[in-house]
């Protein structure tokens, strides 16, 4: 396990948030060779967004169809989250979306629902879970 420091870029210098946790990290290394990794943040999934991807759009459609949830949720990644940009394609976990990649995600799902199975999926405001 690696932790994650987060911070800013200003001016082309790298400002941590908890610098002197990072500093205390690096101590620990002692004199090991390492690799860093910069990448930009991303906001994920939250974990309401993903409570009610099971609570509602999932088992609407498991009550629909006679699948279980974890079969429906395996149907929408195979139709909307296959990754064929990899030499090998592959399914996205939603635990790698990020929210706007999860919204985009749950209406392909409404959609899917309303021409396929002639089933309403009410929007996220308009259920309580």
């Amino acid at each position: 396990m690696f932790p994650i420091f987060s911070g800013k870029v200003e001016q082309g210098k790298l400002i941590l948030q908890e610098q002197d946790r990072f500093n205390v990290y690096l101590v620990g290394l002692g004199k090991q060779d390492v690799t860093v990794v910069v990448r930009t943040w991303r906001k994920p999934r939250s974990i309401q967004q993903n409570k009610f991807l099971w609570a509602v759009p999932y088992q609407l459609i498991s009550e629909s169809t006679g699948y279980t949830r974890e079969e429906v949720h395996d149907a929408m990644r195979l139709m909307f989250l296959k990754d064929e940009d990899r030499a090998i394609p592959t399914l996205k976990s939603t635990t790698s979306l990020t929210t706007i990649e999860m919204n985009e995600y749950w209406e392909r799902i409404q959609q899917f629902a309303a021409e396929k199975l002639n089933l309403v999926i009410p929007e996220p405001n308009e259920v309580e879970i």
